[in-house]
């Protein structure tokens, strides 16, 4: 990305920080002009900045019990202690169930557990708060893909790739499926 849009993207997440006083969670002020910045994004580079952006809003809370939650559930992910995580995730949803991403990734580990019905669960809970969530509809197309449902799937990462055009894994994903069912078909 040349030097000249870097700066552009710069100075104007400064300005978006400057702005009205924002809501760290889902309803974070900022949003709605990131997502127009990441559909509008002119590559791969820029789009993942904006991203960025979008995913450290999405995973702050203004409540320091979520946060900590959140902390902690993050972290055991890490290590793959994904029983521990799930824990930290169901406390965070229990005490700030409009919370999105304390669903979506409660979705994540049900996932990694292999409790795919459960994850969708979690998904739908989270395109509920947060319709815009590209890596919960990501997460459905995986889901769905590990289900053996490739129409479902496609439909998923197609979701995904209308919010954030540049989302690698979903294009990736959404390629092979589509020659797939392309296959299925011959």
């Amino acid at each position: 990305m040349p030097i000249t849009a870097i700066a552009i993207l710069a100075a104007f997440c400064a300005c978006l920080a400057l702005s009205a006083p924002a809501r760290a969670d889902q309803n974070d002020a900022r949003l709605e002009a990131l997502f127009v910045r990441l559909l509008e994004a002119p590559g791969p580079g820029e789009a993942q900045l904006v991203e960025g952006l979008i995913w450290s809003i999405w995973v702050q809370s203004d409540d320091g019990a979520v946060q900590v939650l959140m902390h902690d559930g993050l972290e055991a992910m890490q290590q793959g202690n994904y029983p521990r995580a799930l824990g930290k995730f169901e406390q965070m949803v229990l005490i700030a169930p409009d919370f999105a991403e304390g669903w979506n990734k409660r979705a994540t580990v049900h996932y990694l557990l292999g409790n795919y019905e459960k994850s969708l669960a979690d998904i739908d809970k989270t395109l509920a708060l947060e319709p815009r969530h590209f890596g919960a509809l990501a997460g459905r197309g995986l889901v769905y893909a590990e289900l053996e449902d490739a129409p479902r799937a496609l439909k998923a990462f197609e979701d995904a790739l209308a919010i954030h055009p540049n989302l690698t894994s979903a294009a990736i994903n959404a390629s092979r499926l589509r020659k797939l069912l392309q296959d299925r078909d011959i």
